[in-house]
């Protein structure tokens, strides 16, 4: 887990390009469920994540969805993109387009500066 406070969870999902997961802790299916600081939190949690793959990584694009099919509980998918990686520009749910093997020189510096950004801004 890379950060958490009353309302929710953030986790780092290991694959290819840098792709972290923002979960609520209260019970809830959809968004409309959540009660307005759970919704609030995540929405600024989103957003601090994207701005600072975009500062810091540099990527081609910055992928948000919000899928509940298998885990129906709210939580949030915020992937950085680029030309480079196995699936692009499909999701990476897809399939493979090509064999890439991405290195990320800066990945430790980026998880470590959104874990303080988070502390700091929520």
């Amino acid at each position: 887990m890379l950060y958490q406070n009353d309302a929710i969870f953030v986790e780092i999902e290991p694959f290819e390009i840098p792709w972290l997961k923002i979960f609520a802790k209260a019970a809830c299916k959809e968004m409309s469920e959540c009660d307005e600081k759970t919704r609030q939190t995540i929405y600024k949690a989103l957003e601090i994540i994207e701005r600072t793959m975009l500062e810091i990584l540099s990527p081609k694009k910055v992928n948000i969805a919000s899928f509940g099919n298998y885990l129906p509980q709210v939580h949030w998918h915020i992937q950085a993109r680029f030309e480079e990686d196995s699936y692009f520009p499909d999701p990476v749910w897809g399939k493979k387009r090509r064999e890439a093997k991405l290195e990320f020189e800066n990945l430790d510096y980026f998880f470590e500066e959104v874990k303080k950004r988070l502390e700091e801004e929520l």
